[in-house]
């Protein structure tokens, strides 16, 4: 395998676990109290908008959403059996009884829906709104009032992260974020999936969730300057207008940065890799263990139908 591979084979930490997605199949490897690793596989369904530039973007996080909180509940699961639990609420013991997974697949999608929402509140109305009070103090022309908007952004996301490293249990998440990317760099570098192989690569990767949400907020940057600040309230609802755009732009540059070796393309991963600090930790052998097991059952046969 040469050394300039890039693959699109890719994942997500879990607690106490990863899931790896490959060309042709979806594998995720959870380790149990018993210290077993319990191993759940799916398939991979092409889709007609992932040939569509701008709309597969969109389409993709929608899908990735409601997929990653269905393995993230999966993996908590796994990695809480028979672990003792409080005593169930009317509420709980009729959940378990009533609902079908049609029902929880409705559910799934209303919490995905809820952490956009969430997402969008932090990262477009608070920024905006908080804009709009130092603008009633203090006059500001348009180019101050963009990067104001953009400061405040930022700090939002940089403080919302740093304050998810502080909890242990995310904490170790984000040490098994580290052994996800150190796995897929030892395949993309032609190694062997060996523990000692995939400790001495780096932790840090372009191709990254963490790099899209930061490539996000950076182009919004940019490509909200564009709209008025007659009203506040009209600047949320056009930003809201042109948030698929937005992910779709994110998405068609994050993917050409993570297949290019050019200076412009590093100048572009960079924040990413930077942000990464926050979102990947070292992770320990028996996380590495966890990742090669969850990756193995996903790497195809051919190596050119894994290239991203």
């Amino acid at each position: 395998m040469s050394k300039e591979f890039r693959t699109s084979v890719g994942g997500q930490a879990l607690m106490e676990g990863i899931m790896m997605r490959g060309p042709e199949k979806i594998c995720c490897a959870v380790r149990k109290p018993d210290g077993t690793i319990d191993l759940t596989y799916d398939t991979v369904t092409v889709h007609w908008y992932n040939r569509v530039p701008l709309v597969r973007g969109v389409c993709n996080m929608a899908e990735n959403l409601y997929k990653g909180y269905r393995y993230l509940m999966h993996a908590a699961d796994i990695a809480m059996e028979g672990e003792a639990e409080p005593a169930e609420s009317k509420l709980d013991k009729w959940f378990e009884e009533h609902a079908t997974p049609a029902v929880q697949n409705v559910l799934m999608t209303c919490a995905a829906f809820v952490g956009v929402v969430l997402a969008l509140f932090l990262f477009t109305f608070l920024p905006t709104f908080l804009t709009g009070l130092v603008m009633k103090v203090v006059p500001l022309g348009r180019w101050p009032r963009v990067i104001l908007e953009g400061a405040l952004k930022m700090a939002i996301f940089l403080g919302y992260m740093f304050l998810c490293t502080r909890f242990k249990d995310l904490h170790r998440v984000f040490e098994y974020h580290g052994a996800e990317h150190k796995t897929i760099a030892c395949y993309e570098a032609g190694l062997p999936l060996t523990v000692e192989n995939i400790r001495r690569q780096s932790r840090f990767h372009p191709r990254c969730g963490t790099s899209f949400m930061i490539l996000v907020i950076i182009i919004s940057i940019f490509l909200y300057a564009v709209l008025p600040w007659t009203s506040t309230g009209m600047r949320i609802v056009y930003k809201l207008c042109m948030f698929p755009l937005l992910v779709g732009i994110s998405y068609e540059i994050l993917k050409w940065a993570g297949r290019s070796d050019s200076v412009l393309s590093k100048i572009v991963s960079q924040p990413g890799l930077w942000m990464q600090r926050l979102t990947t930790f070292e992770p320990d052998d028996s996380m590495i263990e966890v990742a090669i097991a969850a990756v193995t059952p996903v790497l195809p046969e051919k190596q050119e139908e894994a290239r991203w």
